[in-house]
């Protein structure tokens, strides 16, 4: 199986950010609880305009972290593991599992109650983190198996776009949204026309973001759309989308993803937090995160393999795939992020935050076990 040079530096910068990850949240978590406390959550409201620093990391800076996850999509469908069909159905089925289960879950628990909002949160796989831990396993892991995790990760990833975008907008402007669709129609018009400049289209993109962070729909979402709208062309130096993704690989890996860690996740630890936890929105995270994923990723695979949609890489067993199952468990990221968007009250998402370290720790300690002993054996 080939793995391009972008594919491979994806991968290890992935991996590098997920250490990265843990460092600044174990980081914010100790300030946000020390002296400092009052200080460190007042920077990160400092007012820079009309929005605080914050607000600007999460609408602004994590636009072009769904950029870089909307042009590995991209790189995915043209020449990656999406690009057969036949093999592209396997990470696809998984991903719908490990998306459906877990939503499914938390809704059977938090349905018509004041968590029901939430059900996006356990629907996340946080790829940093996932292909961090899988990376530790060294050379023993089959390819097979990295570029897997890697396609569910993004497939999943572009799902919570899509309940972003369908579930967590509010207030549509129509007028704002149609001029930021029309400006999406004229990039994309671009690329048809083989315009293979970068620059009209990061301001086409930047004009984009600004006229859809005032439509109510999630500003983020426009770092999908221009992905997308960027040419692909041959997957070489003079491709605009491996030119950008190249670009965009350092920044997102090792600033923006840590920024968003220190400013997101910074949980005060209150005395008794261990009893919020039986609440029934922090146990359906840790449920749908620790149980359903690897529930859900298993048995739709098995469906699709059954059903012949697809059949298991040569090198690729069912026991790979439940290990990797509780990998696609580890939320983080986006589970942070979705719910910031879910809820409002300062509480609900602290408690939430820490279900979503407990369910992605719990799952990313099991998933790495589970591969290691398996993996061990075959070797």
């Amino acid at each position: 199986m080939d793995i391009t040079k972008l594919y491979k530096e994806f991968f290890d910068s992935e991996k590098s950010a997920g250490i990265i990850l843990v460092v600044c949240t174990i980081l914010s978590i100790t300030i946000v609880n020390s002296p400092l406390q009052v200080a460190y959550l007042d920077f990160w409201h400092t007012k820079l305009g009309s929005h605080d620093l914050a607000h600007w990391i999460n609408d602004g800076l994590m636009t072009i972290f769904f950029l870089l996850i909307g042009l590995e999509l991209e790189r995915e469908i043209y020449k990656g593991e999406l690009s057969n069909v036949k093999n592209a159905m396997l990470p696809i089925f998984a991903a719908i599992g490990g998306m459906v289960v877990p939503a499914g879950i938390y809704l059977a628990m938090n349905h018509g109650t004041v968590y029901q909002d939430g059900a996006g949160i356990p629907m996340a796989t946080d790829i940093a983190f996932a292909l961090g831990i899988l990376a530790l396993l060294g050379s023993r892991v089959p390819v097979s198996l990295k570029i897997f995790l890697t396609a569910l990760a993004v497939i999943d990833d572009l799902g919570a776009i899509i309940v972003i975008a369908i579930f967590y907008s509010k207030g549509i402007s129509l007028l704002n949204l149609g001029i930021a669709l029309v400006l999406f129609s004229g990039l994309v018009f671009l690329n048809y026309r083989k315009v293979f400049i970068l620059w009209p289209y990061l301001i086409g993109g930047f004009a984009m973001w600004y006229f859809m962070l005032n439509s109510g729909v999630h500003a983020t979402i426009t770092g999908v759309l221009l992905a997308f709208a960027i040419p692909f062309g041959k997957n070489d130096e003079h491709s605009p989308s491996y030119h950008l993704q190249h670009l965009l690989h350092k920044p997102v890996a090792f600033g923006i993803l840590p920024l968003f860690a220190l400013a997101n996740t910074a949980i005060i630890i209150t005395p008794g937090w261990h009893e919020s936890m039986s609440a029934t929105g922090n146990l359906g995270i840790i449920i749908g995160l620790f149980l359903g994923k690897p529930v859900g990723i298993a048995l739709f695979s098995f469906l699709a393999v059954v059903l012949g949609f697809c059949t298991l890489p040569s090198d690729f067993k069912w026991r790979h795939l439940i290990g990797t199952g509780f990998l696609g468990g580890i939320g983080f990221t986006m589970s942070v992020f979705i719910t910031l968007l879910a809820y409002n009250d300062t509480e609900v998402i602290n408690l939430s935050k820490m279900a979503i370290l407990i369910a992605s720790l719990l799952a990313g300690i099991t998933g790495f076990i589970w591969l290691r002993v398996t993996l061990k054996k075959e070797k």
